[in-house]
């Protein structure tokens, strides 16, 4: 199995002033890896751009990291649009969607403080179900990490998915890493 590199770019990074084959480089310095790209600038993801944004990806077989973010047309805040541009991987970050912290609060517990309701999971459940049939591996990760929310926004994911899973060919796992100082 390939490793697996993610990158996430500065919201400053933008169609207005780059253009995305100004990565080629760095892909070609990762061959080998699976690579995954978090777009941090609306832009990308404008009705007159996406289409360009598509190609590059799905061109370099690239994974283009899905969202779950606030609804809110703020610059920094991509759309929740489902695009799936690898067969290998697929990537699904939540955010939350705490529209005010995410764009006014400086803080990572300030900007991510969401906990995300059950019916918000099912919506996830249902993208990555949707992604799950044009790529071989999903991986959902969350990001709302403002006390103990995004282990508990996995979990629920995950019981979520499960219960599902006799009609459905998803297979939910949770990677749970050793926490340092436990046992």
């Amino acid at each position: 199995m390939r490793k697996g590199r993610i990158l996430q770019l500065s919201p400053g990074f933008r169609p207005r002033h780059n253009q995305l084959t100004e990565l080629d480089h760095l892909l070609e310095c990762l061959e080998g890896f699976k690579v995954a790209i978090e777009l941090r600038n609306r832009g990308w993801a404008a009705e007159n751009q996406l289409p360009a944004t598509r190609q590059f990806f799905s061109k370099r077989r690239i994974t283009f990291v899905m969202v779950d973010a606030p609804a809110d047309p703020h610059f920094t805040i991509l759309p929740n649009i489902d695009l799936v541009t690898s067969h290998e991987l697929a990537y699904l970050r939540a955010h939350g969607r705490n529209a005010e912290g995410y764009i006014r609060q400086r803080t990572v517990a300030g900007r991510f403080d969401y906990d995300y309701p059950g019916r918000e999971l099912v919506e996830i459940g249902e993208r990555a179900d949707k992604a799950a049939k044009k790529a071989g591996e999903v991986h959902v990760i969350f990001n709302n990490n403002k006390a103990d929310y995004a282990p508990r926004a996995a979990l629920g994911l995950q019981q979520i998915l499960l219960q599902r899973q006799p009609e459905s060919s998803t297979r939910a796992e949770v990677n749970q890493p050793e926490l340092a100082g436990t046992r």
